[in-house]
């Protein structure tokens, strides 16, 4: 995101992000308002090696398992729900929000048709072209074997997250190319299914400039959610809520981005 003086953030909401709860198959926080921060959980975490599966295998598994999410989710429409707060206090002072129905061509091509939008009324930032790319790529992020190779997972331990038990990777990029982004934050991956069920982090680099007229893109932590449909995890929510440190100012954001409606365009059957 971008300050509207000089930067650039992001962020959308509701209350808060405390312990979370299964409905429908799918993780979704309540709770007080609260900073998204990876760090919290109220789950102990077991820092023991798993049993009978190494940690090569569960990373070779889980990128079989994310690289058959991506293409099932290439086959569905579906809507994509955004919407982005500005906070005075505890007052919401500015607003973006905006519906959009998803689809993907015979090529892979990813179509939006727009829905809902109203006009933006944010105080002190802007969206930018990288805040849009998280809400599509980065908040429902899937890391298949074709994108596993960028990135170092780092086994962390076991937790057990509302009725499942998952496996803890922490993600870093391996290396970061000019004009790329990346993932970075933890995520867990179900110990059964080996797909990811919840995730925490932003994507990175963020893009800071020191000088007066130059604006500043500061990327907000984010926390999401799946659901179960069909013997697969499809992501199914992503909240922020941060505040973005520019150099004019720090703007308090809070952030909601809903994926829901799945309908397989194989079979014209809603999964959801």
């Amino acid at each position: 995101m971008t300050n509207n003086s000089a930067g650039r953030l992001w962020d959308w909401g509701t209350a808060g992000l405390l312990p979370f709860f299964v409905l429908a198959g799918v993780l979704f926080p309540v709770g007080l308002a609260a900073q998204t921060s990876c760090a919290d959980s109220s789950e102990v975490l077991d820092t023991a090696q798993p049993k009978n599966i190494t940690i090569e295998e569960i990373i070779q598994k889980l990128g079989a398992q994310e690289t058959k999410v991506k293409e099932a989710r290439m086959h569905d429409t579906y809507t994509q729900d955004v919407m982005v707060q500005t906070l005075n206090g505890t007052s919401v002072d500015g607003q973006f929000h905006e519906v959009t129905r998803v689809s993907y061509d015979d090529k892979g091509k990813r179509i939006e048709n727009v829905t809902y939008s109203e006009q933006p009324t944010l105080r002190g930032v802007q969206l930018s072209p990288q805040d849009m790319d998280d809400i599509r790529f980065f908040m429902p992020l899937i890391l298949t074997s074709e994108d596993l190779p960028q990135y170092t997972l780092t086994y962390a331990g076991q937790q057990h997250v509302d009725d499942l038990d998952t496996y803890i990777f922490h993600v870093v990029p391996k290396t970061e190319e000019k004009d790329k982004r990346y993932f970075e934050g933890r995520i867990w991956v179900d110990n059964r299914d080996l797909q990811i069920v919840k995730l925490c982090g932003k994507s990175v680099p963020d893009e800071i400039h020191k000088k007066k007229n130059q604006s500043q893109e500061i990327r907000p932590t984010f926390v999401g959610y799946r659901i179960y449909m069909n013997g697969l995890w499809f992501p199914a929510y992503a909240r922020v809520d941060d505040t973005l440190h520019f150099n004019a100012e720090s703007v308090h954001i809070r952030e909601i981005v809903k994926y829901t409606g799945y309908r397989s365009t194989d079979s014209a059957t809603a999964h959801k």
